[in-house]
């Protein structure tokens, strides 16, 4: 099922995931209806709290962004990124690392508003899958920022906290009519 993605002015969109203790058939559901809600708005990742839920539950699929290459180790060795999608994490933990490198980001919850995000260019993952089971990876290139990005949602973070002060400036007439548009919206229900 196709759900609604909150956007920019939502509370919950700033608040931190409770963490997923068991794997129950409400989670499964949600976790199905998280990639279809992606794949139809052409994302390459959804967090629980841009569908409403302050939950540790994230998808990612980054097969489709060719123009923008991934990289994958599992347990020390290169692996097929594209084997490994799609990707569900649960109750994730990172250890970002390298270089920062700026590349533009956007994100569903702000619907056309892109920007260069730094961020590293690796990051070490801890996770549960699909399945409830520990999983361990080290990405590079788009999936690193993709884990990044949807993790930093997990935790009340939006990009636009990651922006540069000026770049933020610039955007601000559009961030504050997405703000009181989803707030208008919240009244009307």
């Amino acid at each position: 099922m196709i759900l609604e993605v909150v956007k920019y002015g939502r509370p919950v969109l700033r608040q931190k995931g409770e963490r997923i203790e068991k794997l129950t058939p409400e989670i499964k559901q949600l976790i199905e209806d998280m990639f279809e809600t992606m794949h139809e708005r052409h994302g390459v990742g959804l967090a629980a709290q841009q569908i409403g839920r302050a939950l540790q539950l994230t998808v990612i699929d980054v097969r489709d962004a060719k123009d923008r290459p991934s990289t994958l180790e599992l347990k020390g060795k290169p692996a097929d990124v594209d084997a490994f999608m799609p990707l569900v994490l649960i109750n994730p933990e990172i250890k970002p690392f390298g270089d920062p490198v700026r590349q533009g980001e956007g994100c569903l919850s702000f619907p056309e508003i892109f920007a260069e995000i730094s961020r590293t260019e690796f990051v070490d993952v801890k996770a549960l899958d699909k399945d409830f089971k520990p999983i361990e990876f080290r990405a590079g290139g788009l999936l690193s920022r993709a884990v990044q990005h949807e993790v930093d949602h997990l935790n009340g973070i939006l990009f636009i906290d990651r922006m540069e002060k000026k770049t933020k400036e610039e955007l601000q007439d559009e961030l504050d009519i997405l703000q009181i548009a989803t707030k208008a919206e919240i009244q009307k229900k």
